[in-house]
């Protein structure tokens, strides 16, 4: 089966999607839109050239024409996010910029499931699901997606374990306002808790809830400071969106989409846990939060409503 994706925004993060999708073979097509045209053309050239040793895959530079027969259209254009900015602060101009992208992407790729990957998330995400006329499920916000592996990361960094074993997700706004709901964090199926005491003393650890969130909040920032921007681990999280979308196993994935009264909220983008499948978002799982958690999803909720309100969309 042939996968088309169209990335708009050539720059680290839409490049380096481009090139990860290449090496797992995702995707058989992959378009780079930039305002910047030479850079698309190199940026695509240079992955291009190392397609013999991979799947076949085409991949080139293109206009929004060439958008057309997309599957998946990932938006990753906007003004980065500098040092010690908070990701709420690109809102409005980020906005302005999706602005423009919007009716040009749509009317060449009406049918394809978009992810939006642009901060911040939440606020393009509502956008796009109040503007682009497209359908709700095919809008995805990539969320907390990025933010759940930081913290699984670190759970697994802290326990010395596989990654791959730790279950825990982050909910809410991609932000300072989001939130672990650790009533569902296990290891192994196990509660984070009762895995802790049921180690050999040697291995246990000294439980600090707090600390794992700093870490999973902060990394984002301190890699900027350190390195100037962040696309690895945000490459490598969106395309695992990507082959959920294409294989069609309906997956559970922390991403950010509309909410229509679940905990008591509506008309905010967030993110609670979700089924994705071939046809983009299939569910919203109404999963049993603590009192005190679904409080923290609320705030989250308001954090982001309050910026809505000063939007001009």
């Amino acid at each position: 089966m042939s996968n088309k994706v169209t990335i708009i925004g050539a720059g680290s993060v839409g490049s380096t999607i481009a090139y990860t999708m290449v090496v797992n073979n995702i995707a058989s097509e992959i378009v780079l839109i930039d305002i910047n045209e030479p850079k698309a053309i190199g940026e695509a050239m240079d992955i291009y050239q190392g397609v013999p040793y991979c799947a076949p895959c085409q991949i080139y530079a293109g206009s929004y024409e060439d958008a057309e027969g997309s599957d998946v259209v990932i938006l990753t254009s906007g003004i980065a996010r500098k040092a010690g900015q908070s990701r709420l602060e690109l809102a409005q101009v980020n906005v302005n910029i999706t602005k423009e992208i919007m009716p040009q992407i749509t009317k060449h790729a009406p049918n394809a499931i978009y992810i939006i990957i642009s901060n911040p998330i939440d606020i393009l995400t509502y956008q796009f699901y109040k503007y682009s006329g497209l359908p709700a499920n095919h809008i995805i916000g990539s969320g907390t997606t990025l933010d759940t592996a930081r913290l699984r990361t670190g759970i697994a960094e802290k326990f010395g374990i596989s990654q791959q074993n730790v279950h825990a997700y982050v909910f809410g706004e991609h932000g300072d306002s989001s939130f672990v709901p650790w009533s569902l964090a296990n290891i192994s199926n196990i509660p984070i808790e009762h895995y802790n005491a049921s180690l050999p003393a040697e291995r246990r650890v000294e439980l600090d809830y707090a600390g794992l969130e700093e870490y999973m909040r902060k990394s984002g920032a301190k890699i900027i400071a350190n390195k100037g921007a962040t696309f690895y681990a945000i490459a490598i999280s969106v395309c695992h969106i990507i082959k959920c979308l294409f294989t069609g196993v309906d997956t559970t994935l922390t991403v950010s989409s509309m909410m229509n009264g679940e905990y008591g909220i509506d008309d905010v983008c967030l993110s609670v846990l979700s089924i994705l499948g071939r046809d983009g978002l299939e569910a919203k799982m109404n999963v049993p939060l603590t009192d005190s958690e679904i409080e923290k999803l609320r705030h989250s909720a308001q954090c982001l409503k309050d910026v809505i309100a000063q939007i001009q969309f």
